[in-house]
């Protein structure tokens, strides 16, 4: 697959660009976890970055003061109404502001070498399919791109000739980990998860699960929706399909392991036997100074991995009976057809109803699930062909998913 052919390249696209002087960033969800974590490499690494802008959703403060702090040519939020705040604040500086879905794009597209995609969920396809689309090498911390539209991506990928760099603590792992091997080698990938907060739980304790339960990730910080997919394990089976579309592997040849220290982040096992690892402190600084400097590595501030503090590495199989998501994310992925993109938009509608207390924990995947059987058994899935095709299937799913959480909402159940 054209996608694992790009990542088995050993010369960065751009890599000029560091040789004659700084190499130039873009950061969309530059107001986010992974966003302020870029920035704070970028700003570590005095004289090795400019950024050209930066793109944020609601908080004209915040983007604002990195824009300024960064030296960004170019500011960008996406909530159109606060516009005027966002413009204020940046009043006198020099720099542009603008707001809106195309004022995202905009900043995309800005003259770079590398665009960091971090903007969460589905809101980041579009910018982040346009920068692909300019010739920009991309470092992807976006999963959904992939499992929303990850033929139209890797089509793209290669012909543009550019590059999908994984910022994903576990495919940056893997990526490390194997090094210019021939796929064909390759008997199994391995994506560990750390179980989440709800690890040692029954499963009926898990049912109850308050959405601050959820959000009380044991070893990760991160936006609330991906801590709650991780919590759920749903995040994993994301990954899993991420790492197909990446990779080129049949999900025959890929497996998830939980690894409550999180700290053997990628695995991957060839056919004679042996078996590389990725491992690292759980910090995202990590895999995101390897994708900003890539092939060269920066010195970072991030906590370095004492294994004999460690003490023990363990690892168990996930138990889909606890965490069903799991299983209807590697469905649908077998199932191909759209269903990855029409679980992808199904889970976020969940995702947001369980925060919003409409929800039970348990009914996420029960909805999720609902949903990719429907859509497969009346004929309305099919393998989107475009990113324009792909957002399409993304609102058909939502809307349905939207239509079975009223009643459910009401009666504080989902059924099949």
């Amino acid at each position: 697959m054209a996608g694992q052919a790009k990542l088995r390249h050993d010369t960065f696209d751009r890599a000029g660009a560091q040789d004659d002087g700084p190499r130039s960033i873009v950061i969309l969800g530059a107001t986010g976890s992974i966003g302020k974590s870029t920035a704070d490499i970028i700003t570590g690494a005095k004289g090795s970055f400019t950024v050209a802008a930066v793109a944020g959703g609601r908080d004209p403060v915040a983007l604002a003061k990195m824009a300024r702090d960064l030296g960004a040519g170019f500011a960008a939020l996406a909530d159109p109404a606060r516009y005027a705040e966002l413009k204020e604040a940046l009043a006198g500086t020099g720099i542009k502001a603008a707001a809106g879905r195309e004022a995202v794009i905009e900043a995309a597209l800005q003259p770079s070498d590398m665009v960091m995609a971090a903007i969460a969920g589905t809101a980041g396809v579009e910018p982040t399919y346009a920068a692909l689309s300019a010739g920009r090498t991309v470092a992807l911390a976006n999963k959904e791109c992939l499992v929303c539209a990850g033929p139209a991506f890797i089509r793209q990928a290669a012909t543009m000739g550019t590059r999908l760099l994984p910022v994903d603590s576990e495919h940056n792992a893997i990526f490390q980990a194997l090094g210019d091997a021939d796929p064909d080698t390759i008997e199994m990938m391995t994506l560990t998860a750390s179980g989440g907060p709800f690890r040692t739980w029954t499963a009926e304790a898990i049912a109850r699960a308050t959405p601050e339960q959820a959000l009380k990730h044991p070893n990760w910080s991160m936006g609330p929706k991906i801590t709650v997919d991780s919590a759920g394990l749903m995040n994993k089976g994301l990954e899993v399909i991420e790492a197909h579309y990446l990779f080129g592997i049949e999900a025959a040849r890929l497996d998830v392991l939980v690894h409550a220290q999180s700290v053997v982040h990628g695995l991957v096992a060839f056919r004679d036997g042996s078996v590389t690892a990725g491992l690292a402190a759980p910090d995202m600084r990590v895999p995101i100074a390897h994708c900003l400097s890539y092939p060269r590595r920066l010195t970072t501030g991030a906590r370095r991995l004492d294994l004999a503090a460690v003490g023990q590495l363990t690892f168990e199989r996930p138990d889909f009976a606890r965490f069903p998501a799991l299983r209807v994310a590697l469905d649908a992925l077998a199932a191909g057809n759209g269903a990855p993109t029409i679980m992808n938009a199904a889970n976020e509608i969940a995702v947001q109803a369980f925060l919003s207390r409409q929800i039970s924990f348990h009914d996420i995947a029960r909805l999720v699930e609902r949903t990719c059987e429907a859509a497969l058994a009346d004929g309305t899935a099919h393998e989107p062909l475009s990113v324009a095709d792909a957002l399409a299937v993304d609102h058909m799913a939502r809307e349905r998913t939207r239509s079975y959480l009223a009643p459910a909402a009401s009666s504080g159940m989902v059924t099949n």
